[in-house]
């Protein structure tokens, strides 16, 4: 077959036999680029050897054994450890530190004996060894290559057969069998096709580092999310030391776990109490704070959130501005306020942030934030033994959250006497064992005002 040229959307893999200014899939502009399509059994040297169909009853149950390392947090996320034959994708922004902590993670698998080939595509060896120096990285059968061909990479790999191999990034490694640019749709998915085909052969455990575009989603590694069994988003502020690792497709385990690390000069330490981590600065009997217990994953996490209310005389329009919260979800929540309690603040700029630099997406964060506004309203600070949760309907009710239990025996291990929550979820919970916490149950916003208050 004769090869052709064809136009392709690096955003979503959108193909169109001519260029096109806006893609019809995504919508994205500018998008579209020329790739050359590979002949007929290009990249067939790699192929499956031809298997047979089994009976259920005949399949043999195997229990797929784990590489365990010894950031205990980066085990959690993947669900108890690296699955041999496995295929991760990491994704995040240029400098978050993808390619530190996985280079972290080589160092202590070849520390426990295990044979790593970590493979640079933009770093020289002279730069990984650097690297290598800040993060202790000392004895055990690790092993670096500075390469950009698939076809090279892969034959190292058959020749030293490792157990973990890492690649740092898809988008820039390319395959001779394509015409194409590196880092193009099609030139990532046949990397990953490639690297997905040698670890399930031969039962290695692989890495794919992959970049974040501006927009926030995976550049040329989202076309091929499906392909991979484990999706890892490591994210972060750049001004702030501290980094999120989450997992958004897990095949061996829950997509529900998060770890948290802080960037040192030796590298990424995992924070074990990531909700004393993020109130130690708190500041004390100040207005306009509260402390809400959300989750994250399923791991409860107390946060700070911040309120300003500050009146305006030459803005027409008061801003609203949030931080770290849904905007609209704000917005909503501030008009309950007013409704509902008779605040009046329709000529005040209102800031609202979760301090810390977190993203709270859940409705619980509902009670705290309405406490921190209604606290810098009345300039009358909460106490300091304080913790909220619950969700705020447009009636101005708090309805119930789940995982209750978990949040109260947070906020008590922090030290936080008194908790406030929705009525129904305190009915759940009288019948637990909460020695020297004091449980304030709200049906409404009203209440729990008059209750803190």
């Amino acid at each position: 077959m004769k090869a052709k040229a064809v136009f392709i959307c690096q955003s979503c893999g959108t193909q169109s036999p001519k260029w096109m200014g806006r893609c019809s899939g995504c919508g994205e502009w500018n998008t579209f680029v020329e790739e050359i399509e590979p002949e007929a059994g290009a990249g067939a040297e790699y192929s499956f050897p031809v298997s047979e169909p089994v009976l259920y009853k005949d399949i043999k149950e195997t229990r797929n054994p784990r590489l365990k390392v010894k950031i205990e947090e980066f085990n959690k996320v993947i669900g108890g450890g690296v699955v041999l034959g496995s295929l991760t994708l990491i994704g995040g922004e240029p400098g978050i530190g993808k390619s530190t902590l996985l280079l972290q993670v080589s160092r202590d698998f070849a520390v426990d004996g295990e044979k790593v080939l970590y493979v640079s595509a933009e770093e020289s060896l002279e730069q990984l060894k650097l690297r290598g120096d800040r993060l202790g990285v000392r004895d055990g059968q690790l092993y670096l290559l500075a390469e950009t061909s698939l076809e090279r990479i892969l034959a190292q790999a058959e020749k030293i057969m490792p157990g973990i191999l890492v690649l740092d990034s898809v988008q820039t490694v390319f395959s001779g069998a394509l015409a194409s640019s590196p880092g193009t749709i099609s030139q990532v998915r046949e990397v990953a096709n490639q690297l997905f085909r040698f670890s399930k052969r031969n039962r290695v455990s692989s890495f794919l580092i992959g970049h974040i575009t501006k927009e926030g989603s995976l550049a040329g590694p989202k076309s091929l999310e499906h392909m991979v069994d484990v999706v890892l988003l490591f994210e972060g502020e750049r001004d702030h030391s501290h980094r999120v690792l989450r997992a958004l497709k897990n095949r061996f385990g829950p997509v529900s776990e998060l770890a948290i690390f802080e960037m040192a000069a030796s590298g990424l330490q995992a924070i074990a109490n990531p909700s004393a981590f993020f109130l130690k600065e708190r500041p004390a009997h100040a207005a306009g704070s509260s402390v809400a217990a959300t989750i994250k994953g399923t791991r409860p996490l107390l946060v700070e959130i911040q309120a300003l209310v500050s009146s305006t005389l030459f803005n027409a329009n008061p801003r609203r501005m949030t931080v770290g919260l849904d905007h609209y979800r704000t917005a909503m929540l501030l008009a309950v306020i007013e409704k509902k309690l008779g605040y009046g603040f329709s000529g005040d700029d209102i800031y609202l942030n979760v301090a810390g630099g977190l993203a709270i997406d859940e409705p619980a964060a509902d009670l705290g934030t309405a406490l921190a506004v209604v606290s810098c309203l009345k300039n009358r600070p909460l106490p300091a033994v304080l913790a909220s949760f619950g969700e705020v309907g447009l009636s101005g009710e708090i309805r119930s959250v789940g995982l209750a239990l978990a949040r109260v025996k947070e906020a008590a291990s922090l030290g936080f006497t008194t908790v406030v929550l929705p009525q129904g979820n305190a009915a759940g919970l009288e019948r637990e064992s909460l020695p020297g916490v004091t449980l304030l149950g709200a049906a409404s916003l009203k209440q729990a005002i008059d209750l803190v208050f």
